[in-house]
């Protein structure tokens, strides 16, 4: 019995970012390789051995079928690609593809970046804006204090610092790493915005200080590490304290809280994660903002009373998140806020449920104590569209009785409507 002829694999290597020279093992690769795939810079910086083959990248399609093609005939082939090809890079693609790898990785970008600013990213969450929607990586810029973003033509810097504006933030913006070209910028959102950047780019977003050095004129520094990681190594995790928290996790005045019960049920319908924005409208104490944040999301909490705003402020600085607050009254407040994926009406009357379905966020929940409200509500929704659910929760907690006896307290009714855009 003979044993199968060894696959032969595709060699993955990146060229360094950061402009070190090529890792030792390409040498002997490219030596022997009979087809080179890459970009035109990659294949001009490395001496491709005259008898080989080439494919210059740009659709990827020719590229895996000239690689299976090669496999399929024992021909070593080797893919160049830029940093580490297995973060957010070319690996993923190949591997997809069925073909057999061995990935040398060089440094990343996002590495080489961090390392150009002196900045720590152990605690960063790294996103890409690259063949996708990039509200999602704004999203996380808006929820996370340490963001890396792997930016594309048309969802780089300008367009990332526009939607940061109104949002504590802070951008570098490193350009052309690893060549002669390269440059390294701290920014507002409103500069990032207004200029022309260079592909490709990574983009830095810190809620804290610009690290000394690499400041714009005039800005104000402040002392402190950027971002600080989690002690679970879990940036964009789920709160290892949990969610629903007891009413007493927060400041709040005459009761005026959604109840934990009734908040498990609403934070579950908005689906908060990483990438989204909530609108937390008639926000109260915040809570159901702050829980949201907890798990990721971007949040805007809208709130008229001057009183209720600072008790947000204090319970978001006490829940360690970040909550964007607007204070006004709604629908007027809502006119320029960035377009979100659900929204929470806590308060508010049906010109308010009005200005958010004009908006048409995927998910809108409301909770309503008041049963004339309800059928309002649910026409409202179903003529913008919406499919309507619903449920009233009311809950009965343990409270002692004097002589140790356990009696059950009723907490008020509350009507939970979820609508969701098909």
């Amino acid at each position: 019995m003979t044993s199968a002829a060894p696959v032969t694999a595709v060699t993955v290597v990146g060229l360094d970012a950061a402009g070190a020279p090529p890792h030792p093992a390409l040498a002997p690769v490219l030596a022997t390789a009979g087809l080179v795939v890459g970009a035109a810079r990659h294949l001009a910086a490395v001496p491709v051995p005259a008898g080989a083959d080439t494919v210059t990248l740009g659709p990827l399609a020719p590229a895996l079928r000239r690689l299976a093609e090669a496999v399929d005939a024992g021909v070593p082939s080797v893919v160049l690609a830029s940093g580490d090809p297995g973060l957010f890079g070319i690996v993923r693609r190949l591997r997809a593809a069925g073909l057999p790898l061995r990935v040398v990785p060089a440094v990343s970008s996002v590495a080489a970046a961090f390392a150009r600013a002196g900045l720590p990213w152990d605690g960063a969450a790294v996103v890409t804006a690259h063949g996708r929607d990039p509200r999602a990586a704004v999203n996380a810029c808006r929820a996370l204090p340490l963001v890396a973003v792997l930016t594309a033509p048309g969802a780089g810097a300008a367009e990332l610092g526009a939607g940061l504006i109104g949002w504590p933030r802070r951008l570098l913006v490193a350009e052309h790493l690893g060549t002669a070209a390269e440059r390294i910028r701290a920014v507002t959102p409103e500069q990032a915005a207004a200029e022309t950047w260079a592909d490709p780019h990574v983009l830095l977003s810190l809620a804290d200080a610009v690290p000394a050095g690499l400041a714009p004129a005039g800005a104000v520094l402040e002392r402190g590490a950027a971002g600080g990681m989690r002690a679970d190594n879990q940036p964009a995790a789920a709160p290892a304290g949990g969610w629903a928290l007891p009413e007493a996790r927060y400041a709040h005045r005459d009761s005026m809280i959604t109840k934990s019960e009734v908040r498990a049920l609403v934070v579950a319908r908005l689906r908060p994660r990483l990438g989204r924005l909530i609108w937390d409208i008639g926000a109260g104490s915040g809570s159901v903002g702050i829980e949201c944040a907890l798990l990721g999301a971007a949040v805007v909490a809208v709130e008229q009373d001057p009183e209720a705003v600072a008790t947000i402020q204090a319970n978001a600085a006490a829940h360690a998140v970040h909550v964007r607050l607007v204070a006004g009254r709604a629908p007027a407040a809502l006119a320029d806020l960035p377009e979100p994926d659900a929204v929470f009406v806590g308060g508010g009357g049906v010109d308010v449920l009005t200005a958010v379905v004009a908006r048409r966020p995927e998910r809108v929940v409301l909770t309503l104590a008041a049963l004339d409200r309800v059928a309002p509500a649910v026409g409202l929704l179903r003529a913008a569209g919406y499919t309507v659910e619903g449920s009233q929760l009311s809950a009965a907690r343990l409270a002692d009785l004097p002589g140790g006896s356990i009696r059950l307290a009723a907490t008020n009714p509350v009507v939970v409507l979820t609508g969701e855009r098909p």
